[in-house]
This record gives C-alpha cells, sequence and structure tokens, in this order.
C-alpha cells in the first residue's frame, strides 16, 4: 500500500495526450502556469494547497524537535475533529481516556488501539464527517495490496499532497508550472467530467501518457511527445518507466530532453536494475515516491540519496509483531497517523507494510524523519493479444470498483486466459462476478476468459511474499529487463 501514490491526483489533475495536436503547442508559460493559473484553480476548488506549500518550505528546516511538536500540535487537532465527528474514534479515545486537549506527548497516541484495514471498511459510517469544511471525496485505494478500501478525504488532504509532491519536486529543481509528463493510467473512457479536467489541466503544464495501453507503436509516440514537450520531470509507475526505457534501448533511443532534471517513479518498489535503466536511457538522476491513496503522499527521495518523510503530515511508527517501536535501522510495521485526514481520520492505521526508519538525519540540514528502506509490494504487467502492455493497476481498476471484495489476486495464465481469486466481503453477489468478467475482458480484450473463483483466502507465493496480480505471459524482445524479476 505505501509504495501506491495513485490518490488520484496525477489522473485528475493532467492531460491525456491527444496524438491529433502537437505537445509543445499545448503548454504555458511557465510563469504563468505556476504563479498564476494553478494557484487560482486550487483557489477556486477549496484547496489551500500554496499556502500549505508555502508552510513546508519554513517547517522543513525546522529541527527535528520542532517538527515533532508542530506533529504534536496538529495531531491533538486531528484527534480532536475525530472526537466530535466519528463516533467510532470517539469510542475508542473515551476508553482509553486520551482527551485529544491534554495528549502530553507523541508517544500517548500508543493508548489508542491500532486501527485495521478491516475497521476502516466495515465502521465508514461511523467514520466520516459528512459536512467537514470543502467536502468529503468518495475514494478507494488502489488495490495493489489485494485489500480494497472504500474511503474519504477532504481539501485538506488533497492540498497536503499536491504541495508535499510540489516541495520533493522543488529538491531537484523542478518549479510549479514547468513541463511535467505523467506515464499514468486512464479510464476505459473518458467522459464529460474527464474533458473537463482535460482542458483545465493543460493550463498548468502537466501530460499524461497512458500506462495502460503501452504497445510498441505507442511507446513510439510516446517518446516522440515527451521530447517534442520537453520536460523538466517525468513521473510514473516505476515499473512502466523502466518498460519505456527498455522499448528505447530496443529502438536504439536515446531521448533528447535538454530541460528534463528528474525523473520520479511511484506507484510500487523501485528495483536498482529499473533505477540503472532509466537513468541511463534519459540521462538524469531517478528518485522513487513512496505513499498510499488512504494515507498520501508520504515520502520523497532526495538528490543526497535519503527518503524524506512528510512530517508535517504524516506520524510514522514502526512496530514490531506486539505493537511495540522498534530501533531505529530495524525493520517494522509502518503504523501512519494521517495528519490531514480530517474528512475520515486514520489514526494509528496499519498499513501491512514494512519499513525502516534510518538513525542518521537528513544530510541537507532538514528535520524531517529519515527512511532507510521501504519493502513494497510486487506486481506484474498484463499483456493484451495484440502485444499491448499493460500496468497490473488496469486489472485492479477493475477490481477495486467492485462491490464486496475483500481480497483478490488476478493471475494471467495465458494471452487470453485470465484467473481471478476472490475472498468474498458482506456486499458480494453472483452479480459482482459477471462485473468482474465485463470489467476485464473490457480492458485486456473480449475473447478472454475470465474465470472467478470465490476461496476462503489467498495464500503468498511460495517465497513467503504476496504477489495481487502475477503474469505468466514474457514480454517479448528486451522489454523483460524492465519487469521487478529481472
Amino acid at each position: 500500500m505505501l509504495a501506491n501514490v495513485a490518490f488520484g491526483s496525477a489522473s485528475q489533475r493532467a492531460t491525456y495526450l491527444d496524438f491529433s495536436q502537437r505537445p509543445e503547442q499545448m503548454k504555458m508559460p511557465p510563469f504563468l502556469a505556476g504563479g498564476l493559473v494553478y494557484p487560482l484553480q486550487e483557489r477556486a476548488f477549496g484547496r489551500p494547497t500554496f499556502g500549505y506549500l508555502a508552510a513546508l518550505e519554513k517547517s522543513q528546516w525546522l529541527t527535528r524537535e520542532g517538527v515533532e511538536n508542530l506533529q504534536l500540535e496538529k495531531l491533538r487537532a486531528l484527534l480532536a475533529v475525530a472526537h466530535a465527528h466519528a463516533p467510532w474514534h470517539r469510542a475508542r479515545m473515551d476508553e482509553a481516556g486520551l482527551r485529544p486537549d491534554a495528549l502530553p506527548s507523541l508517544a500517548d497516541l500508543c493508548r489508542l488501539p491500532r486501527m485495521t484495514k478491516q475497521e476502516a471498511a466495515a465502521n465508514s459510517d461511523r467514520l466520516v464527517w459528512r459536512d467537514v469544511p470543502g467536502g468529503g471525496f468518495k475514494y478507494n485505494t488502489g488495490g495493489s495490496s489485494g485489500q480494497p478500501l472504500i474511503f474519504h478525504f477532504g481539501r485538506q488532504r488533497q492540498a497536503s499532497d499536491a504541495a508535499g509532491r510540489m516541495r520533493a519536486r522543488r529538491w531537484w529543481g523542478v518549479q510549479p508550472g514547468q513541463p511535467e509528463v505523467y506515464l499514468w493510467g486512464a479510464p476505459v473512457e473518458l467522459n464529460k467530467t474527464d474533458w473537463v479536467k482535460t482542458v483545465r489541466d493543460r493550463l498548468i503544464n502537466q501530460l499524461v501518457l497512458n500506462a495502460f495501453a503501452m504497445s510498441p507503436a505507442r511507446m513510439d509516440l510516446y517518446l516522440d511527445a515527451i521530447e517534442a514537450y520537453k520536460p523538466h520531470c517525468l513521473y510514473g509507475y516505476a515499473s512502466s518507466v523502466a518498460l519505456l526505457a527498455a522499448h528505447a534501448v530496443d529502438r536504439e533511443r536515446k531521448p533528447r530532453l535538454p530541460e528534463l532534471k528528474v525523473v520520479c517513479t511511484t506507484g510500487e518498489p523501485l528495483y536498482e536494475h529499473q533505477r540503472n535503466l532509466i537513468g541511463e536511457v534519459f540521462g538524469v538522476p531517478v528518485a522513487n515516491e513512496f505513499g498510499s491513496r488512504d494515507i498520501g503522499f508520504t515520502a520523497h527521495e532526495t538528490p543526497e540519496g535519503q527518503v524524506l518523510l512528510m512530517s508535517e503530515s504524516i506520524v510514522l511508527e514502526v512496530l514490531d509483531e506486539a505493537g511495540n517501536p522498534v530501533a531505529p535501522g530495524e525493520l517494522g510495521e509502518a503504523v501512519v497517523t494521517g495528519l490531514c485526514s480530517d474528512a475520515q481520520p486514520f489514526i494509528r492505521y496499519r498499513t501491512g507494510d514494512m519499513v525502516r526508519l534510518s538513525p542518521e538525519p537528513d544530510r541537507a540540514g532538514r528535520g524531517l524523519q529519515v527512511l532507510a528502506e521501504v519493502v513494497g509490494r510486487q506486481t506484474d504487467f498484463l499483456v493484451r493479444a495484440d502485444g499491448t502492455i499493460m500496468h497490473a493497476l488496469a486489472g485492479i481498476y477493475v477490481l477495486r470498483g467492485t462491490e464486496g471484495v475483500a481480497e483478490f489476486k488476478l493471475i494471467q495464465h495465458a494471452l487470453r486466459d485470465i484467473e481471478v481469486l476472490i475472498v468474498a466481503g458482506p456486499r458480494w453477489t453472483a452479480t459482482n462476478a459477471q462485473a468482474i468478467d465485463n470489467g476485464l475482458r473490457q480492458r485486456l480484450g473480449h475473447d478472454v476468459r475470465v474465470t472467478v473463483r470465490v476461496v476462503d483466502d489467498i495464500a503468498p507465493e511460495s517465497s513467503g511474499k504476496h504477489r495481487y496480480v502475477v503474469s505468466h505471459v514474457p514480454l517479448g524482445g528486451g522489454l523483460g529487463r524492465a519487469t521487478t524479476n529481472h
């Protein structure tokens, strides 16, 4: 989960490429896009993004003690919101004798029990603040954990995600409004709302290439479009960017990108061979991003080679199986409190991901926490019969949008043979299996055979790891070098 930073941000903010237009004709002057249009857009939607960005630029230079004092102040405010508007949290706080206005320290948060994804799913009506200022918005987790979750977030969370990402881009010399290319997932078809976003988002210099339709011919167009658009940042799923880089090697192409400063990857672990491949093809450093839909933008890699936590928006505990803190440098479960999750508070939320905190400080002098390691989840590409390569999320999108799916695993045995294992939740019905069949065949081709099996549980791989999308279809040519099992 924490390796999946979908948030809806890129697909909602940026423009899907229309090959009938020249990408370089779709750009605004960066000083207008970042200094006028983007701030006005955020203000119009009631998102305090640029105010939060200004605050982050200052707070990152606080001492570690100063950052922790800021976290405590925000934590007390979040607990007060949860006590007033989320009955499920209020009952837990009352039972623990915890008063939000009298929380002595961050360490006292451990008086509350940890919160599981199953509890979040089962108690949604008692967790959501329906009248949160600016409104709450229903969303689903990406499903990369195999356990999709429907939840709500508000304007404060949206602003935190966008501002945190912009600050991280600035670490690499990329300013808001400078051209960026996103290699991201697309819906099956764009509706009227999506086209409104397309027109609006052209004004902030973000261009999206569909990671769910990466045939060799289309990847040729992508390389042309990226060169023409001259981005300062290329952003996308780690495996999809690696796939595009592997295709460029096969085509013996070295993209000419004089303005490019960094490639930022997200959505899954970035393996060393992928980092080397991407850096070799695009000629700039590669920085990995870390987060989840339910918690939000969590951490980002710096030019100094460290991964910094978004400490002003996140309280991270790294715990052993008994719920006790582990020492810095030791592996433990990431238990997260989202300080901007006022619409549906996530307090001591068990992510299921394993991380290590680094004992060393930020080498550039910031007071933010440093992550030594993030152990994310692994998925494979899916392949259509026509050779189009699709990121695993193309299948996950179908499953996470189906009611009654508590857990899943998707297996592509052959080009036209898909098996889906489902652990059924309370709202599962037989018609949901048909919806999965229809959705996957719409993505992968109507001649694909989809077998949906309801099971009691889904076992891990023989390695002990959980993989939620597994494909036994090999990628052709040299594209296999982009995969995680290279």
